[in-house]
């Protein structure tokens, strides 16, 4: 093989017209497996690393994957979001040290985490370098949690310590008297910012990420406390110590009256405060303290429709990545039904919800409640995501279009659309025109030209032309439209046999 650029940018920008053409064969879904075979033992780096990161593939693929002679090769398909972990896991004993990293980090933080199989994840912890892990945990299967605390290995009940707030207090005790004194240092780190006495030798005298997590999760002595009253170092060091459940009551109830908005606003969200604090936080000066206090657990709906408090149509509504096991039934529904957007879109978050509650919340008045329930909820009904999709318009909009009830018929009439990403809708549907297909092959906008490309709809005459297109060659060979016999001169072309 030849010299090959370090990064998947590199190696991008280092590939050739012919080669990205290649590249667009290898995500084309008319491909068989002798053409991705051939493409697997071509000499681009661009096309190896789209073919392997980029795509599903048959298993006779995968099998050549697993074996090919080229390191890198393997640590493209190591990474690809899109196969099967368990086949991904068959790397995990790879001779080579770039491609067991890349098994450990893991698909990008673009893509859902990817759940390895636990025995792997076993293998990779007792026999990688701990360079290596990466992003491990976001592959952790949510069945490790209750398996690891007790496992025979020690390196495996080591990487327990990493969830500890999640271990039960039996799990706890178990792991700070572990028989191997790794596993107890680990646990006894993990667990310590939960000492005052800790806390207060550690905690840094200066502004850094150590003296932020400790003012915010540590548990804080009154000298610390003291300390930070009189003499904070940063200027937010008040709006920390104010979030933090091991404050004393008597100095919640100084912060909840102090001059910075930060600092009120951070009391406002603790579930302590005396009714007589919460009255004035709900009539504060500051929008955001009120609009934080609004949501307190103890007030009533009466009391929280009281306070002029403020949404805002302009955040991000995205997806959460929680756990639908991590959610409360009775306070999703309790949320709900609420008078109050904030807290109705708290329950928009959970993708558990009832079909009562999913039918409710998709009328909802609040755009926020809308979006939020059509991103995380898999039952969100198709009209709901069409019209979050025309309504909001922030970011992470477009992965409602890959929601399982998304509808991609009937679209073609947003292809006159003023906004570019709804003229992207018409090239989810199929029935959209030959002629119009075209026309978006030349929009003014590189996605919606991108998408066009991959239409199956593209005239041929304009598939043709677009393979000679330096910036859409890749998206148009790998449109399923391209007719068979083109696609294999394409590939014998590379080869030099046509």
């Amino acid at each position: 093989m030849s010299h090959r650029p370090r990064t998947a940018e590199a190696i991008w920008l280092a590939a050739d017209l012919p080669a990205r053409r290649l590249a667009g064969v290898a995500l084309n879904p008319i491909a068989g497996t002798d053409v991705l075979l051939r493409l697997l033992a071509c000499d681009s780096a661009a096309v190896r690393m789209t073919l392997c990161r980029d795509r599903d593939l048959p298993e006779e693929v995968v099998d050549a994957v697993i074996t090919h002679p080229d390191h890198r090769t393997r640590s493209f398909f190591a990474a690809n979001p899109h196969i099967d972990p368990a086949q991904r896991a068959r790397l995990v004993d790879d001779p080579h040290w770039l491609v067991r990293a890349w098994l450990g980090r893991g698909p990008g933080f673009s893509h859902e985490p990817s759940k390895l199989p636990e025995h792997t994840v076993v293998r990779i912890l007792t026999t990688y370098d701990p360079e290596h892990l990466g992003t491990l945990y976001r592959q952790v299967p949510r069945s490790a949690r209750w398996t690891f605390p007790s496992h025979p290995e020690p390196k495996v009940r080591d990487y327990a310590c990493n969830w500890w707030s999640e271990l039960t207090p039996q799990e706890q005790s178990a792991l700070l008297t572990d028989p191997d004194e790794g596993v107890r240092e680990h646990a006894l780190r993990a667990g310590r910012h939960l000492d005052p006495e800790y806390v207060e030798r550690e905690l840094p005298d200066r502004s850094c990420h150590a003296r932020t997590h400790l003012l915010m999760y540590g548990a804080l002595s009154r000298r610390v406390v003291e300390q930070v009253l009189a003499a904070p170092v940063g200027r937010e060091d008040l709006a920390m110590i104010a979030g933090n459940p091991s404050l004393p009551l008597d100095v919640l109830a100084l912060l909840a009256r102090d001059p910075d908005p930060r600092v009120r606003e951070n009391a406002a969200g603790r579930p302590e405060l005396a009714v007589e604090q919460r009255q004035a936080l709900a009539n504060d000066s500051d929008v955001a303290v009120r609009t934080r206090i609004s949501v307190h657990p103890a007030l009533t709906e009466e009391e929280r429709s009281a306070i002029d408090y403020q949404v805002s149509s302009d955040e991000t509504f995205a997806r959460s990545h929680i756990p639908a096991s991590m959610y409360d039934p009775a306070q999703s529904r309790h949320h709900a039904l609420s008078g109050h957007p904030p807290l109705r879109r708290r329950a928009a978050y959970d993708p558990s919800l009832p079909p009562d509650l999913v039918a409710r919340l998709s009328c909802d008045s609040d755009l926020g409640v809308r979006v939020l329930l059509a991103q995380n909820h898999p039952q969100a009904p198709a009209g709901l995501l069409l019209r979050s999709f025309l309504e909001y318009t922030g970011r992470e909009r477009w992965s409602l279009t890959t929601r399982p009830n998304f509808p991609t018929e009937e679209l073609a009439g947003y292809a006159e659309a003023a906004d570019p990403m709804v003229r992207r809708l018409a090239l989810l549907s199929s029935q959209t025109p030959s002629a119009t297909v075209d026309r978006l092959s030349a929009d003014p906008d590189p996605d919606v030209r991108a998408d066009a490309a991959r239409h199956p709809r593209l005239s041929l005459r304009r598939l043709i032309e677009l393979l000679d297109d330096e910036e859409l060659a890749y998206k148009a060979a790998a449109n399923p439209a391209l007719p068979p016999p083109m696609l294999h001169r394409l590939v014998a072309a590379l080869d030099g046999q046509a």
